[in-house]
């Protein structure tokens, strides 16, 4: 895993949205497409709205959602309102080349699979997304897999439903999808990261994001979450 320290959560973003734009144009080049998997959170926002403004071959790329609560449509908790706030309205991606996970259907549980074909059609089968980008929760949480949900030991599936966490149920890609994913990134920011930053880089498995996949990653922290010089290394590109 590399780690990249940058002096705050605005440089950050603008790091992570020249990452993603690098790595579009080669997909674009080697494959003809390019298929990234989003998280939420406030500086991810920041991230895809910087994007716009990079060299991306937009019509070449696909986006879909690491994890989405079960709301309605428009709904400010909703990860897809501002994903299309920040992306959407500001860059030439094509807007069915967005592809929202189905939160709205009343059997959840055939969304689930119907979102899942959708990404075997995109991405081919199974699967393999260009770019998965993760955020981490203080609890050790990624994506929405979260502690000591069920969800957490699904391996015959690449999207599955969690349980009631902080208020709303999700849906979440898996293990197995966001560990065949070419590229992983993290964007982690804020001093209530310092100690899963320390415990994700060491591959702490008792904690939902230390089953990630690491030899793959970046990690692009700021100096708040990485606390200690003991998080600084190794860093790199």
């Amino acid at each position: 895993m590399k780690i990249q320290v940058l002096v705050n959560a605005d440089a950050v973003a603008q790091a992570a949205a020249e990452f993603i734009a690098a790595e579009a144009r080669t997909a674009v080049t080697k494959r003809g497409r390019f298929v990234m998997a989003v998280s939420g959170g406030r500086t991810p926002w920041q991230m895809l709205r910087a994007l716009a403004n990079e060299a991306v071959p937009w019509r070449d790329v696909h986006v879909v959602q690491v994890d989405e609560r079960v709301a309605p449509a428009g709904d400010p908790d909703r990860n897809l309102t501002h994903l299309r706030q920040s992306l959407l309205e500001h860059a030439p991606l094509p807007s069915d080349q967005i592809h929202a996970m189905p939160v709205e259907e009343e059997n959840l549980e055939t969304a689930a699979a119907n979102y899942a074909r959708l990404l075997q059609q995109i991405a081919g089968s199974p699967p393999v997304l260009d770019l998965a980008h993760l955020g981490l929760g203080p609890d050790g949480h990624t994506a929405s897999l979260v502690p000591d949900d069920p969800v957490l030991a699904v391996t015959d599936r690449d999207v599955a439903l969690t349980g009631n966490y902080q208020n709303h149920r999700r849906m979440t890609l898996t293990y197995p999808i966001l560990n065949r994913s070419r590229r992983i990134l993290w964007l982690v920011t804020g001093p209530e990261k310092v100690e899963m930053l320390q415990r994700l880089r060491r591959g702490d498995t008792s904690i939902p994001s230390g089953r990630i996949r690491q030899n793959v990653a970046l990690v692009l922290a700021d100096r708040a979450a990485a606390g200690t010089a003991d998080v600084l290394l190794p860093r790199g590109p």
